[in-house]
């Protein structure tokens, strides 16, 4: 059996519209690292209907040279959602976001961040952002990246799926605005090993129709849309 035979079924943290970035269907680690429990982690984008790969609305040229604001990105300040029924095991806010994002400095200081933690240890917050931890029956779901200020959750609270969190953000280790989510056994990510986990129900456009998938693990750059 494979390892996405039996997994756990979350409901789609986001609203709308999105494209999947990175996946456990196409790739396992799906990040290239087990570390910090992310082996089966999801990277959700918000983009537009250009062709290619448009997370903002400046032009091709113009976001390669200049870049464009933070908070201009589709996807920033998106609300994002508990998957599932739990209780907030761990916060952490006030991570700083930088306002204009540029491609090659994000990608670099993605790079710096990466040789940082082979050198001095991992730092969860400088990886992770902003971001909410949930648990459920053993089961530790986290939201990173989120937009400072925005998580509205405290520790110890209880919440139901569908419950907001906080909102989409570009901190911690991101090259855009976008949410890392992922499940794992562990409410420590540096001990903590991947589970995988599929959603419940979305709608996903093939050939210009949008199809609904029940308990599905969506694959690279397919859009895919919020269903109740």
């Amino acid at each position: 059996m494979g390892e996405l035979d039996d997994p756990v079924v979350v409901e789609l943290p986001l609203r709308g519209e999105w494209s999947v970035e990175r996946t456990p269907a196409d790739r396992i680690p799906s990040h290239g690292t087990d570390l910090l429990g992310q082996r089966y982690a999801y990277d959700l984008v918000r983009t537009d209907h250009r062709r290619g790969f448009h997370l903002h609305p400046a032009g091709t040229l113009r976001w390669l040279l200049i870049g464009g604001r933070t908070r201009d990105c589709y996807g920033w300040g998106q609300p994002v959602h508990a998957a599932l029924d739990g209780v907030i095991v761990q916060t952490v806010d006030g991570v700083a976001e930088r306002q204009w994002l540029h491609v090659v400095r994000e990608s670099w200081s993605a790079v710096k961040t990466t040789v940082a933690f082979a050198r001095r240890g991992l730092d969860v917050a400088r990886l992770a952002g902003n971001h909410v931890i949930t648990e459920t029956a053993g089961t530790y779901a986290l939201y990173a990246h989120l937009a400072p200020g925005s998580v509205a959750v405290t520790s110890g609270q209880r919440v139901r799926a569908g419950e907001l969190l906080g909102r989409v953000g570009h901190t911690g280790n991101s090259t855009a605005p976008h949410l890392h989510f992922h499940l794992m056994d562990s409410a420590d990510p540096l001990r903590a090993k991947g589970i995988p986990c599929a959603f419940a129900a979305y709608l996903v456009e093939r050939d210009g129709h949008w199809q609904r998938v029940e308990r599905g693990i969506p694959h690279r750059r397919e859009r895919i849309r919020w269903v109740s």
